[in-house]
């Protein structure tokens, strides 16, 4: 992982009015290399409105912070919606965390383990993705890739789903694997790219689009790898997906993100990531004269970009919204289903009179605790001790 990507926040939280420089303002660390969150309290003078001064944070600080035994007994940490295995449709085969061995962070919701033996006796490396949030946005978005990634059919361009990870107490769904594909994504800029490799993404975007209704949303060069074995393209992350109208985004459908990831790749110019997706225009790079090529192809910029502009033209034909809303093979699966713990009444606050407030829903991890609710724990030891352990244990 990336030091810059080690810590994560979602924005300040204002206990007042944002324009004065005095209103208490917080922020929610996380640190991936734990699974550690700390919450920063400050001013709005110290985290202005327009401003994202928690990148300004040194990483030393922050990895100070998770390592303090004070700061632990202050975090803010939530009951987390893991799903019963059993609201899975077609259950695919599980396996139960205690069995896996954790080993170094690879992105910012996917650490690198160590999988169970295989017939062979051998270990299996597997990318274990899971949700550590408790916003329903995020909620919804690892049930939905959950599902989808299970309901595909094997794709020579997909990473293939491997396993549905169980915690060992009530066996909830707590993530799930896929296989690891070592060497990095097409992020890296010293990765060659291929003309083949452009017509295998176009294809399989006709394929999700137009075959099963699915707009991945979040194709970029981060979310593409190159498998050593086939030298084929492989697309992942699938949490931003829609299916038909579901959580479909303006500006997110997959053939404008291919001609911005296309272009990404050849130029390396990554300023148009900055950019909010509502925002981009695809005519801005499609008109541009030239495209400086910053990377090894193995084929003029004219050929990719040809083959791009007819592909795109194909596309953005009449009725190519209509023919993603009614592809012939779309793939369903049930809804998000309500966290059972959700249902039992806890108490928040007391009215005037002294009689107690009680609520259903989410709960701080304590609360429930208290209550004698079961919570998953995910906290983990430091990622350089989890690299040596990983390594012994493949041995």
């Amino acid at each position: 992982m990336k030091l810059q990507d080690r810590f994560f926040s979602e924005g300040q939280t204002y206990l007042g009015p944002r324009e004065n420089p005095i209103t208490e303002t917080h922020y929610d660390v996380w640190g991936w290399d734990r699974l550690r969150m700390v919450k920063v309290k400050g001013t709005a003078k110290l985290f202005p409105p327009d401003e994202d001064k928690f990148t300004q944070l040194r990483s030393t600080t922050m990895d100070f912070l998770l390592q303090s035994r004070s700061i632990r007994k202050r975090m803010i940490l939530f009951l987390l919606h893991i799903f019963p295995s059993r609201s899975l449709d077609r259950s695919p085969i599980a396996v139960q965390s205690s069995t896996l061995h954790f080993g170094s962070s690879i992105g910012l919701d996917q650490v690198l383990i160590s999988h169970h033996m295989n017939e062979f006796g051998i270990p299996q490396r597997v990318a274990f993705k899971f949700n550590p949030f408790e916003k329903p946005l995020r909620l919804q978005m690892a049930w939905d890739e959950l599902n989808l990634l299970k309901s595909l059919p094997p794709h020579p361009n997909i990473v293939p789903f491997d396993r549905v990870v169980l915690e060992d107490m009530e066996s909830r769904v707590i993530g799930f694997t896929t296989k690891y594909i070592p060497g990095g994504t097409l992020d890296n800029t010293k990765v060659p790219f291929g003309f083949e490799w452009m017509k295998q993404l176009t294809q399989l975007v006709d394929f999700l689009n137009l075959e099963l209704g699915i707009m991945h949303q979040d194709i970029a060069p981060r979310n593409l790898l190159i498998d050593p074995d086939t030298h084929k393209i492989l697309l992942f992350d699938f949490d931003w997906a829609a299916h038909g109208k579901k959580r479909l985004l303006n500006g997110r459908d997959d053939v404008t993100n291919i001609i911005f990831t296309l272009y990404e790749l050849i130029t390396n110019d990554t300023h148009f990531t900055s950019i909010p997706h509502r925002s981009r225009n695809m005519d801005i790079v499609q008109s541009m004269q030239q495209w400086a090529y910053n990377r090894e192809l193995d084929s003029d910029v004219s050929t990719f970009r040809n083959f791009l502009n007819e592909w795109v033209a194909t596309r953005k034909s009449d009725g190519d919204m209509e023919r993603y809303l009614n592809a012939p093979n779309r793939l369903t699966w049930p809804d998000l289903p309500t966290a059972p713990d959700y249902n039992v009444p806890f108490e928040l606050g007391k009215t005037l009179d002294g009689e107690p407030i009680w609520k259903t829903g989410p709960r701080f991890r304590r609360t429930a605790m208290e209550m004698g609710q079961y919570c998953f724990h995910w906290e983990r030891p430091p990622q350089r001790g989890l690299l040596k352990n990983a390594k012994n244990s493949m041995y």
